[in-house]
């Protein structure tokens, strides 16, 4: 493009502190992680085989206590750093070492800024793919409750690609756009989700159907920890409900007043959308699981209660069929397609905000020549990097393939993307324990303590991972098996880059100490 060849376009703030918020909002999405994941995490086990779907709700907490730990890093960087642009935890992790007074600190900031490149890519280019497999999966229940047929595969594959193709080409389309679109899709799934959790609470304590066989023998069960073991596989999952509100700091070039608008964006979408709403939801669906939850499991037989939510493919509109059906004279059936509707507007929300955040952080690294140069394009009309998005649109694709096989494909997809981000958060915790200290604003409570325990609990996250994915049961192995597969061959790919562009360019990865004069 001759505008591209000569004068790039420039990037304009419009986005205020709604603006900001509502896309970090979007990401996180709980009004389409209910029912996206509620399956995942009812069918979660142990090790030994053994269900953990009571500690669902604890097992949220915890990466909830987590997410604001990481919260607090990311908005204090962005309060120092307000000039990161499109660059965000990529800029954070160079400035961090770069602007150390004593030089020795210096040497290691690209080696910094590359790692956490690396740890953004696997987390921001496969959650993409995550969500368009959870959109086929609900394309493919509502097939069936209004046909009673199955889609094939290979017609979710399909699907999966137009959906990629629809998202990316509506971030093509430029950040304004997508942030009113991202506005509406909160207002409507806000409002969805408090009305179906206050039908689920009066379900339990009016039980119209006379269950006798709860889920969860009271509400402080639902909410108590049950076991160790259980709180921390199920925090390796609940974290991908979670994750979003860092994404607006890579809008910091588009945002008016960033060192203002960007850190309360960050603390405000998560206090929001995951404090608020997710333990209401998430406690109002396990609070009303009963024997008249029923489901098929693989090998035909027929399951109740929490095996049967691990069952189906999407027990939160079973759920809302026997709520229509039980409390509003037989409604189920339209209520649950209408809160499909409002699910799959959260999923491309939440698709379309990541797609924003993951383009712009790989554009900023193509133009640090950290990435190859067909990444480093932005369109003279829509001043967005269109070349990364279509790219992105592509591997959300082939990602979406995979998760669209089975229910374990989908849980190893998102473990792959989860642990990105568990590598993700705990650097930046890091490298905001590294960029405060000489600085006049430095405090001990928020910039050593509470980074130090944000590390901890992603380190924590990591190792549950690799230690009770890998000696679990043969699904779990599989699940372990999908997400490391990615996760290595992400950083193979990586390292033979990093390698053969610092050798063409003759920069080394860490470098020489100066000596002093």
């Amino acid at each position: 493009m001759p505008q591209e060849a000569s004068s790039p376009p420039t990037v304009k703030a419009t986005l205020g502190l709604t603006g900001a918020t509502v896309n970090a909002m979007a990401l996180i999405a709980p009004g389409a992680f209910l029912w996206i994941t509620y399956q995942l995490q009812a069918a979660a086990t142990a090790p030994d085989g053994s269900s953990v779907a009571a500690d669902i709700w604890a097992g949220i907490v915890f990466a909830l206590i987590l997410a604001f730990l990481t919260a607090v890093s990311y908005a204090e960087l962005a309060r120092i750093y307000p000039e990161a642009g499109f660059g965000s935890c990529y800029y954070f992790a160079e400035k961090a070492f770069i602007d150390r007074e004593n030089q020795r600190h210096h040497r290691w900031a690209r080696l910094a800024k590359i790692v956490t490149g690396w740890a953004a890519h696997l987390f921001y280019w496969v959650y993409p793919g995550v969500m368009v497999a959870f959109m086929a999966t609900l394309v493919g229940y509502v097939y069936n409750q209004l046909t009673g047929g199955t889609l094939s595969i290979t017609s979710m594959v399909i699907f999966s690609a137009l959906f990629s193709a629809l998202t990316g080409y509506i971030a093509f389309r430029g950040v304004t756009g997508s942030t009113f679109t991202a506005l509406m899709i909160n207002v409507i799934q806000l409002a969805t989700l408090v009305f179906f959790s206050a039908l689920a609470i009066y379900y339990r304590l009016g039980n119209p159907e006379h269950a006798t066989q709860w889920g969860f023998s009271g509400g402080l069960d639902v909410i108590w920890p049950h076991s160790l073991q259980g709180v921390l596989i199920q925090s390796t999952l609940a974290i991908l409900i979670l994750v979003g509100f860092e994404s607006c700091t890579a809008l910091a070039a588009e945002t008016k007043d960033p060192k203002r608008n960007i850190p309360r964006a960050v603390i405000l979408s998560l206090v929001i959308q995951g404090l608020f709403a997710y333990l209401l939801e998430y406690f109002a669906a396990g609070f009303m699981v009963s024997e008249k939850l029923v489901a098929t499991d693989s090998t035909g037989a027929t399951v109740t209660g929490m095996a049967a939510a691990g069952a189906s493919s999407a027990p939160i509109g079973d759920m809302a069929i026997l709520v229509g059906n039980s409390l509003l004279g037989g409604i189920g059936f339209g209520l649950m397609i209408s809160i499909a509707v409002t699910v799959g507007l959260a999923i491309l929300g939440t698709t379309l905000s990541c797609m924003n955040t993951a383009v712009r952080v790989s554009y900023a690294m193509a133009q640090d020549q950290e990435m190859p140069e067909l990444l480093n394009a932005m369109h003279g009309r829509f001043a967005t990097p269109h070349r990364a998005i279509w790219v992105l649109v592509v591997v959300s694709a082939l990602i979406a393939a995979i998760g669209v096989q089975s229910v374990v494909g989908l849980t190893g997809i998102a473990l792959a993307s989860n642990f990105g981000t568990f590598v993700l958060y705990g650097l930046t915790c890091f490298w905001a324990m590294i960029a405060f200290p000489g600085r006049a604003e430095f405090s001990v409570v928020k910039h050593v303590v509470v980074p130090a325990l944000g590390l901890l609990a992603n380190i924590a996250m990591l190792v549950s991972i690799l230690y009770l994915y890998i000696i679990g049961n043969a699904d779990a192995q599989h699940e372990a098996y999908i997400c490391f597969a990615l996760a290595g061959g992400w950083a193979v790919l990586s390292i033979i880059y990093v390698a053969v562009s610092s050798m063409r360019s003759g920069r080394a990865l860490i470098a020489a100490p100066r000596r002093a004069v």
